[in-house]
Order: C-alpha cells, then sequence, then structure tokens
C-alpha cells in the first residue's frame, strides 16, 4: 500500500488529503470518502479516516480521504454549497491520475458528507455509484434546534468558521443547505446504483430520513438498516464489512 500526502485546490482554497493506492502495478476502481461535519474541534491525532482509507485500500480501491473547507488543515470556511466544489475538484483530481479506472468511480460519504456526495453525483455522470451513510433528507432539523445565528457562533467555536466576515449572508449561507437537500437529488443518480446505509439507533438523523430517501431514490437502490448502530457508521463494524462487501460486488 502506498499512502501519498496530498494537496488540491478549489475555489482558490489549499485542501489537503491522502490517497492510499493498494500498488502501482494496475488501475484500480477510485473511492472517495467524504466526511461530515464535524462536532468537535480539529484533532490531529484521529487517524479514524485514515484507517478507514486502508480498510478499503485493502479491499481493492484506491481510496481518497480529504477535509473539505473550513475543517482539518483545508483552508477556508463550512460552506455546504462550497464542499459541493471541494468533491467536484476531488473528483477531478482522481481522474487525472494514471492509476484509476475512471469507468469506476465511487463515493462514500457520511452525515453531511454523504449529502453532498449524493448532490455532487446527481450532477456529475462521472460518479459510477454511491453509499450514504446516517445522510439526512434535509437539514430542517438543524435550523430547528437553534438559530441561525447561533449556528454561525458554535461553528466558530469548534474552528469550521474562522474569518470575521464570514458568511456575508446568513440567510444565503443557510440556503446552500436547502440547495443540497438530499431528497431533492436522490432519484437523479439512477442509472447508477445507491446504497443507504443507516443505524436504528442514529441519535441525530432520524431513522425516518433513511426511509424518505429509499423511497425518492429510483432504482438499482439499496436500503440497509443496521441494528444498534448510532449516527458516527465509521465505527460501526457492521456497516462498514456490508459496504465494502456491496463496493467490492460492483467494482
Amino acid at each position: 500500500m502506498e499512502i501519498r500526502k496530498i494537496r488540491f485546490k478549489a475555489d482558490e482554497l489549499e485542501l489537503v488529503g491522502e490517497l492510499h493506492i493498494p500498488s502501482r502495478d494496475r488501475v484500480y476502481p477510485a473511492l472517495c470518502v467524504c466526511h461530515g461535519i464535524p462536532a468537535v474541534p480539529h484533532d490531529p491525532t484521529d487517524r479514524g479516516y485514515a484507517l478507514l482509507a486502508q480498510r478499503f485500500c485493502r479491499a481493492g480501491f484506491a481510496t481518497l480521504i480529504f477535509n473539505f473547507r473550513g475543517t482539518g488543515r483545508s483552508e477556508g470556511n463550512l460552506d455546504i454549497l462550497g464542499w459541493s466544489r471541494d468533491l467536484q475538484a476531488a473528483l477531478d483530481y482522481l481522474c487525472d491520475l494514471k492509476e484509476i479506472d475512471s469507468n469506476h468511480l465511487c463515493l462514500l460519504g457520511f452525515s453531511g458528507g454523504a449529502a453532498v456526495s449524493v448532490y455532487a453525483a446527481a450532477h456529475d455522470p462521472r460518479v459510477s455509484l454511491v453509499v450514504t451513510c446516517a445522510c439526512p433528507a434535509d437539514f430542517r432539523s438543524l435550523f430547528q434546534r437553534e438559530a441561525p445565528s447561533d449556528t454561525i457562533q458554535r461553528l466558530r467555536r469548534i474552528g469550521l468558521i474562522r474569518d470575521t466576515d464570514f458568511p456575508s449572508s446568513i440567510q444565503e449561507w443557510q440556503m446552500g443547505f436547502d440547495t443540497i437537500a438530499p431528497v431533492n437529488w436522490v432519484d437523479k443518480i439512477s442509472p447508477r446504483p445507491v446504497l443507504l446505509v443507516h443505524g436504528d439507533a442514529d441519535e441525530l438523523i432520524p431513522l425516518e430520513h433513511a426511509y424518505k430517501l429509499y423511497q425518492k431514490a429510483k432504482e438499482p437502490k439499496e436500503l440497509k438498516i443496521i441494528a444498534g448502530a448510532k449516527h458516527k457508521m465509521r465505527l460501526e463494524e457492521a456497516a462498514m464489512a456490508f459496504v465494502s462487501d456491496w463496493l467490492k460486488a460492483r467494482c
């Protein structure tokens, strides 16, 4: 396994990530892993997604993990529409690599990253399939818990919004979440496969979101409910084992 520290740009912002490649002897299907919206400040010692990338690399995928704008060591401020452009830039990066089989370009998203994955796949025909884990159907509940201005202040404390003059319009920033809402886009992924994975003990995104997305999605589609699983699906062995088998069966 080769691990490359990488940097690429989106909207002139530098994004930081890692590419895990099984070996250099042939081309591989690509898997781009998209993290969710962090709930705590960045911890540079947390290698959770790196371990996940190693898992899928061992399964035969050239696996990219990266920090969306406003997170980790990437530049910028959290902006969900900006995240969609970050993912577009990540797909561009993958497609330029000689080790990548561009006919198998897969997305694996978690929570907010799953929402962006659905949106990206609906707009980019290069994406061959999508796996979502703990994906919200929409973000209404996020803004029902607190006022938008309080959300901004909370994100500042976490370190996801760094510039004092951002956002220039809270209303426009919030509208970005309405634009991205997966329930508006999941049906546009067909005829490419989509797998929706959700835990029946998810404490943040109720299970009804998964059912709503499954009902709206078109074939081929699959819904996998993981008994006892909470929101952090990457820590759920049953979920990740199922995802790995599902991906390998299609690539």
